[in-house]
């Protein structure tokens, strides 16, 4: 007979289950609400990575992504699928009487088979049947006869397809964590895609102050190399001085400074930078308007000590 203390012992029991029991349903839901978290977390990361990538493509020139936020690329077109069938009944129902109730499978003519008078069986031109059943059978013995209720038809259900297995529950936290790794790549190679669009195409790996005194040197010396042909031109009596002093002083140096603040402009410009960048026009002003003067006096003075 059950005493107290069994009872007593049973209730605690029972208690200990249900606080186990509350205590994993507690952390199911804790671990329910950090999955949602990473998956709401992933969601915006790979948000903010599209529009970015949608960016970097209107930067270089490629048209931006049909797709909204968030859907999903559509599956690509596949090959049509044949229709899958079951196997063929075997063997096939046969069209029962109505009015003798037997039935009349595919055989060979002159064969008719009633009910209770299975194996029946008709020679050829003696007009008789011999009732065995299925003990009548060669290498059967000992087998008795099957005789079927009046009336019911003797048919073999179809074969239905088979279900096919089905599939493993994928693992939620690995998926998660496949997920954020690939993020991960996704962004440093978004990184290092910012830092390439941040270069421009003309000396990317010099500074902007040094790019700007090249291509202004560039030139400037461009414009020192037309000016002797300017000087060559006067010698020989094509130029009159007033051209040759106009040009050097002038006209030279300008088309000097505004063919550096356009190629500046037109590569030497990152691709992401909003903005014009800068182009450092006082110091072109400085070089353009001082080189060719300057060199044409050194042509001058390099000339006369050699006469």
């Amino acid at each position: 007979m059950s005493t107290f203390s069994e009872y007593a012992a049973l209730a605690r029991h029972l208690a200990d289950q249900r606080r186990a029991g509350e205590r994993g349903a507690a952390a199911e839901a804790e671990r329910r609400r950090d999955r949602h978290a990473a998956a709401d977390s992933l969601q915006h990361r790979l948000t903010a990575q599209g529009r970015r990538l949608d960016q970097l493509g209107r930067a270089i020139g490629l048209p931006p992504s049909a797709l909204p936020d968030g859907a999903a690329p559509p599956p690509p077109p596949g090959p049509p699928s044949a229709p899958v069938s079951g196997p063929p009944a075997w063997p096939p129902a046969a069209p029962v009487s109505g009015a003798s109730g037997g039935f009349s499978p595919p055989g060979p003519p002159g064969v008719t088979y009633q009910p209770g008078m299975v194996g029946t069986s008709t020679g050829p031109g003696t007009g008789e049947g011999t009732t065995g059943g299925a003990a009548a059978a060669p290498g059967r013995p000992g087998v008795g006869a099957y005789s079927p209720g009046v009336g019911s038809g003797l048919a073999l259900p179809t074969a239905a397809g088979v279900p096919g297995q089905r599939p493993a529950e994928p693992d939620v936290d690995t998926a998660l964590e496949l997920a954020r790794r690939y993020a991960d790549e996704a962004d440093r190679h978004g990184q290092h895609a910012d830092l390439l669009a941040q270069r421009p195409a003309l000396l990317p790996a010099w500074s902007a102050m040094a790019r700007a005194v090249a291509v202004y040197l560039g030139c400037a010396l461009v414009g020192i190399a037309l000016m002797l042909v300017l000087v060559v031109a006067s010698g020989v009596g094509a130029v009159d001085q007033f051209t040759l002093y106009a040009w050097m002083c002038a006209g030279l140096p300008a088309v000097s400074l505004i063919a550096a603040w356009l190629i500046l402009g037109r590569w030497g410009r990152p691709a992401v930078v909003a903005g014009t960048p800068p182009r450092f026009v006082h110091l072109g002003i400085l070089i353009c308007f001082a080189m060719v003067p300057l060199a044409y006096c050194g042509y001058v003075l390099v000339f006369r000590s050699l006469r």
